[in-house]
């Protein structure tokens, strides 16, 4: 798996046909093609049934899009963190807006994904919660105002103040945990504002995803990821 640094580009690919079976492998090997030439790391999350496939075709991170907060054991239907990580998983999302967690589950899955070697980048809604996120010191938090997701109105252009609050407070309790914002992030501007406004990654999905030509709209991401930085 390659180093990641900032600037980051996590593409979370969903439930999306278009990013299922060898939707995802395709999908993933362009993003592996587009961040060695152009050195900003991507990670790519497929969903639990395509990890294997995808983290045995590409040398870029394969994040889960979940783990549960559980030990080996009876749990028929759950994401083990031992599973993800077999399956050649480097890390996970945790507490999207699409399946969210009480505290108290986030608390024991970061101590979970931290047992077996894993790295999480965990959502917040809002500042506050990022915040509080912050003081559970995982790898990643990142704000996504679940209003913008999927609508093409991208939080760093709509809602500027809370990248900006975020990243300054979540830095406030751990200058060790990197920010990261999503929700709406659909062009080349959209990550370059948010860049310039301090964080340290994007995420995004459905605008890679169903993009008429992921490989350059890609393309375009990282460059202005890398003059925002």
């Amino acid at each position: 798996m390659r180093i990641l640094k900032p600037p980051i580009i996590t593409l979370n690919f969903k439930c999306f046909l278009e990013a299922t079976g060898d939707g995802a492998i395709r999908l993933s090997k362009i993003a592996e093609k587009v961040s060695s030439e152009t050195g900003v790391s991507i990670v790519v999350c497929p969903q639990y049934t395509d990890i294997y496939r995808v983290s045995s075709l590409v040398d870029i991170p394969v994040f889960s899009q979940h783990v549960d907060p559980i030990t080996p054991g009876s749990w028929t239907g759950h994401v083990l963190p031992e599973a993800v990580k077999a399956a050649g998983a480097s890390g996970t999302l945790l507490n999207h807006s699409e399946f969210r967690l009480k505290l108290s589950d986030i608390e024991f899955a970061l101590s979970r994904v931290n047992e077996v070697g894993l790295i999480a980048l965990v959502c917040a809604n809002n500042v506050k919660v990022a915040s509080s996120l912050a003081y559970l010191k995982p790898w990643g938090v990142a704000v996504e105002p679940p209003e913008l997701i999927g609508t093409g109105m991208a939080v760093s252009k709509v809602k500027p103040e809370v990248v900006s609050n975020a990243v300054s407070e979540v830095k406030k309790v751990s200058r060790d945990v990197l920010v990261f914002c999503g929700a709406g992030i659909s062009t080349a501007e959209d990550a370059y504002i948010a860049f310039k406004l301090g964080v340290e990654g994007i995420l995004l999905a459905s605008a890679y995803v169903k993009a008429k030509d992921p490989e350059s709209f890609l393309k375009s991401l990282c460059e202005a990821s890398l003059k925002g930085l």
